[in-house]
C-alpha cells in the first residue's frame, strides 16, 4: 500500500484516483503509523511554500517525513512537494525540509523563451531530458507542468531537466528520495507509468 500525505495543501485526490486506475492500493492519511507502515509515501503539493511548511511543522509532519527518509522508505514529492524537499524557497522566503540540496527561485519574464518573455506560471507540456540514469523516468517523455517557481543548485540529485527560457530542474532523485516538478497524475499514460514505477520501487 502507498500512503499519500494529507497536509491540507495538496492535490491528494487526483493522485489517489491515478493510483486506483492502476490498481495500486493507496490511502490519503496524516497518521504517522500508517505512513511508516506503507511501502512508499507520496508527498503531493499545490499552493504556497510558506503555508505548506507551516502546516507541516505545526502538525509534526516535517519530523515524520525526515523519519520516513531515515527508514529508507521511498518518498515521491510532486510539484510543491518536490520543492519542499529542498533547502529554501523564495516563495514566502521560507526554509524548507533540506532533504536534498537546492533552492526554489521565482520565474521572471526576463528569462525569455524563444525570443519572447516567458509566461508565468509555466503551464503546459514539456519534454524531459535525463541527466543521469533514473528509476522512474524515460528520456524525451512529455509531462505536464504548472508552476511559478523552479529549483536550482540541486547538485547531483538532478535526474532530469526541461527548457523553459532556461534549463530548469524537472526531476530529482537520490537514494530513496524522488521528486517531480511536473504532475505525473496529470501527465496521461506517461505519468501513470511513472507512478507505477514508483510503486515497483
Amino acid at each position: 500500500m502507498l500512503a499519500i500525505l494529507d497536509y491540507k495543501a495538496g492535490n491528494q485526490t487526483s493522485v489517489l484516483r491515478a493510483l486506483r486506475s492502476l490498481g495500486i492500493p493507496a490511502e490519503i492519511t496524516a497518521d504517522p503509523e500508517v505512513l511508516f507502515s506503507a511501502e512508499g509515501v507520496i508527498f503531493p503539493g499545490v499552493g504556497a511554500a510558506g503555508q505548506a511548511m507551516n502546516q507541516l511543522t505545526s502538525t509534526g509532519m516535517d519530523k515524520v517525513l525526515r523519519e520516513i527518509i531515515a527508514r529508507k522508505k521511498p518518498l515521491l514529492g510532486i510539484c510543491l512537494g518536490c520543492q519542499i524537499l529542498l533547502e529554501r524557497s523564495e516563495e514566502n522566503d521560507v526554509e524548507t525540509l533540506g532533504l536534498l540540496p537546492g533552492i526554489c527561485r521565482r520565474f521572471t519574464p526576463a528569462l525569455m523563451g524563444g525570443g519572447q518573455p516567458i509566461r508565468i506560471p509555466h503551464m503546459g507540456w514539456n519534454a524531459l531530458e535525463l541527466t543521469k540514469p533514473a528509476k522512474l523516468l524515460e528520456n524525451g517523455s512529455y509531462v505536464y507542468f504548472v508552476h511559478s517557481f523552479y529549483a536550482e543548485n540541486c547538485a547531483d540529485s538532478i535526474a532530469a531537466i526541461t527548457d523553459y527560457g532556461i534549463p530548469i530542474t524537472a526531476a530529482v532523485e537520490k537514494d530513496n528520495i524522488f521528486g517531480c516538478q511536473f504532475h505525473p497524475e496529470k501527465s496521461g499514460n506517461v505519468g501513470l507509468a511513472i507512478l507505477k514505477k514508483f510503486c515497483e520501487v
